[in-house]
């Protein structure tokens, strides 16, 4: 989906940096600026770095909640015995964004919900100061990961909500884009 919206965004005219995580796919455009991350942390260095001098955020990718506390750069070999992995939190990297948000920045989240999905996700549109959210339903087929299909409602921060069919994720990012010129 976020390299959807690069692309779409970079369509309409906008300086687009993508930050980008592990995946098999990379934008067409050459007009795009990737940067690659490969962790939550990085993730979240990369995006705390570029927010200041960006206009709009569009925070797409599924990041981590947890990580684990210790690392290990060896195998773990196969014990008689069970293991546990102890985790800590990542960092919310649309909460810093939102704390950090200028009166004329707009930042877009993503909510993947599986239950009482408009109340979770308007919860999280008002605690990470988002100008609106995309809500996808695992509870959807066809929609989420794993597929070139999607089926999103934006919420807004008065509460109006825009449904949506299932489409191409070209076709989401077109509806996402469009709800985000009217803003401007």
């Amino acid at each position: 989906m976020g390299i959807a919206l690069a692309e779409c965004a970079s369509e309409m005219g906008a300086n687009v940096n993508l930050v980008l995580g592990p995946v098999d796919i990379k934008p067409l455009s050459k007009d795009i600026n990737v940067i690659n991350v490969t962790s939550a942390a990085s993730m979240a260095e990369a995006c705390l770095s570029l927010f200041p001098k960006c206009d709009i955020a569009l925070l797409a990718a599924a990041v981590a909640d947890f990580m684990p506390v210790s690392v290990s750069n060896y195998k773990i070999k196969k014990q008689k015995s069970d293991i546990s992995l102890k985790l800590k939190p990542t960092i919310d990297i649309a909460a810093e964004l939102g704390k950090m948000k200028k009166q004329n920045q707009i930042i877009v989240g993503f909510a993947l919900e599986t239950d009482d999905e408009l109340e979770n996700a308007r919860k999280k549109l008002l605690r990470k100061n988002m100008n609106f959210i995309v809500l996808n339903s695992l509870n959807d087929k066809g929609a989420g990961f794993g597929y070139d299909t999607n089926k999103i409602t934006i919420i807004d921060r008065n509460n109006i909500i825009d449904k949506f069919e299932l489409k191409s994720k070209d076709e989401v990012a077109r509806d996402i884009i469009s709800k985000l010129l009217k803003l401007k």
